[in-house]
């Protein structure tokens, strides 16, 4: 693997545009990936009902049976285990066909393949437990287990225990927004191993969701993402034998952070989709919705929201295109790239949903089915709002990863040796985008160490200055990705080129504000004054309201113990 990172060799003032571009190009989808894609397209549009999955908020057996018939669940394992054995780009653009189909079914096939039992099996797990698994998760339903009621993006307060007992662990504890959890077959349960000489820690344990003593006692209603098979799953004495775990004990931690190094680009797939599905109802709509004599997307004010979907629908698409490449070869560190496409990607898409329910009016926010039942085109826009909120929230928050980034950032060595010397010229009209992204992360990484200057053992409490560093490596990032895109699509190369430059325009004006924020900013009387709210200095301007909240604790409680619910677990 070569250690060059692209994503952190931002940080240090370099632009290593020769790890994004390949020399020869990128290579096309075999036949096997196109013809897997060709099926699962024919299936979603002749065998799912989205409204119906909207409607009842359940994804029917027979979809979920369908999708294990032709392959959708084994896209990226291996031949030799039952799988398709198919590339990661591959599995990107199935997530983008089912996602726009509805975006439960993408949940659906990315929890289990991208965090689920594949991905940690194929990285960690031991010949024996790769024969015994892979196969079996070919077509039964894995699920990543971490979260619990109190923890989540510091899970080294888990309360989850993994007890040596025999020649096995004891399981005991409660976790909370299990996707899968409810219809799992197979769970991948991270669990605290109490402490002992050279073992011990956060360790990961491959559990049958039927063993005794596991129950699924409640199955989750959310904003959006209807159709979503999360719950709490509680583990009551539950017997794993020691050839369920995966890795040595205490190395939980690492194999799930492996595991979503690629697993993360799931999401920006997602994202992609909506962005292009917003762009194709953004364009038709613009053109027959007339006002003021003239079609509204000739009116300035909506051409500017159409330029800007278009611009990042394909820098999007660029992201999880080049990024895909770069996993699928397996000669690059892609930690970084995967994160910060995760949260450029969730935090683009939900802009770009909010202003095509902007672009749509009234429209935007009524449901397809009232619109339909109204005699017009049922487009469900305020769904898609609904079902991209998320993006900002699960695998990482936005802040939380900002942090993360900024600290992996900070605690990484520079590639010892000089960079190739960057050339631009074979990017025509984008080079100058190069120049400026090129210059761009050599001010980042000064303005990165001015920071750690002026506040040397606090820099990691600074979450917002290292959050609008990360947002700009995010975007030069963006923009790197979108010039090396287009100019490898050659089938449309003078249009994509267009979208590129529009992109990074558009990129350059927000690095600039970004830039000037990191010093201009109102952080510290901000911090101050949330310290106030806090202390009650406020609850004046409280009075005059009612609270509709159902009574209970904020927190549920995480005790382990036998259950006292009926199990849900749904069996498909």
């Amino acid at each position: 693997m070569d250690i060059a990172s692209f994503g952190r060799e931002l940080f240090f003032g370099r632009l290593r545009i020769d790890l994004l571009d390949p020399p020869s190009g990128f290579p096309r989808l075999d036949e096997e990936s196109e013809a897997f894609l060709e099926r699962l397209r024919t299936f979603c549009a002749e065998k799912v009902d989205s409204r119906l999955i909207e409607r009842e908020a359940r994804i029917p057996d027979e979809v979920i049976n369908g999708l294990k018939d032709i392959g959708a669940f084994c896209i990226k394992i291996p031949e030799e285990f039952g799988g398709l054995g198919l590339p990661g780009v591959c599995y990107h653009r199935a997530l983008m066909i089912v996602g726009t189909v509805h975006s439960a079914l993408s949940e659906l096939l990315a929890a289990h393949q991208a965090i689920g039992l594949p991905q940690p099996i194929t990285l960690f797990g031991t010949e024996e437990q790769k024969r015994e698994f892979l196969p079996r998760c070919v077509r039964e339903i894995s699920a990543f287990v971490l979260t619990e009621p109190d923890i989540g993006n510091d899970p080294f307060r888990m309360h989850t225990t993994a007890v040596p007992v025999g020649d096995g662990y004891l399981l005991n504890g409660v976790k909370s927004w299990a996707t899968n959890g409810v219809l799992a077959d197979l769970l991948v349960v991270m669990a605290m191993v109490p402490d002992s000489p050279g073992a011990g820690g956060m360790t990961a344990f491959v559990v049958d969701a039927r063993a005794a003593g596991v129950t699924v006692e409640h199955r989750g209603s959310f904003l959006g993402l209807r159709g979503l098979e999360n719950g709490v799953v509680r583990l009551h004495d539950v017997v794993v034998p020691a050839g369920n775990r995966i890795g040595a004990e205490g190395s939980g931690l690492e194999i799930a952070l492996a595991a979503q190094d690629t697993g993360r680009l799931s999401l920006p797939a997602v994202c992609a989709a909506a962005a292009k599905w917003s762009l194709k109802i953004a364009r038709e709509w613009s053109r027959v919705r007339v006002q003021w004599g003239r079609p509204i997307g000739e009116h300035e004010a909506v051409a500017g929201k159409i330029a800007f979907i278009a611009a990042t629908a394909f820098a999007l698409e660029a992201m999880v295109e080049v990024s895909g490449w770069r996993a699928d070869t397996g000669r690059f560190d892609t930690r970084t790239e995967a994160e910060l496409a995760k949260l450029y990607a969730s935090e683009q898409a939900w802009l770009i949903a909010d202003e095509l329910v902007q672009i749509r009016g009234g429209r935007g926010y009524e449901t397809a089915e009232s619109a339909a039942a109204r005699g017009e085109r049922g487009v469900p826009v305020e769904q898609l709002l609904r079902d991209l909120r998320i993006g900002r929230i699960f695998d990482g928050s936005s802040e939380a990863l900002r942090v993360f980034i900024a600290q992996d950032a900070m605690a990484a060595d520079p590639v010892r040796g000089s960079a190739p010397e960057p050339g631009y010229a074979g990017f025509g009209p984008l080079a100058p985008h190069l120049r400026f992204a090129d210059q761009a992360s050599r001010t980042l990484a000064g303005q990165l160490d001015r920071g750690r200057s002026r506040w040397p053992a606090e820099i990691d409490d600074r979450q917002l200055f290292l959050g609008r560093i990360v947002d700009i490596a995010a975007e030069l990032y963006a923009m790197s990705a979108s010039c090396v895109y287009a100019r490898a699509r050659s089938d449309h190369h003078d249009a994509a080129t267009d979208l590129a430059d529009a992109f990074c325009r558009q990129a350059r004006r927000r690095v600039a504000e970004l830039f000037n924020r990191l010093w201009h900013n109102t952080d510290e009387p901000d911090t101050a004054l949330a310290r106030a709210v806090l202390a009650d200095r406020y609850t004046w301007l409280e009075a005059g309201i009612l609270d509709p909240s159902i009574e209970g604790p904020w927190i549920a409680d995480p005790t382990p113990g036998p259950s006292r619910r009926p199990n849900l677990h749904r069996t498909v």
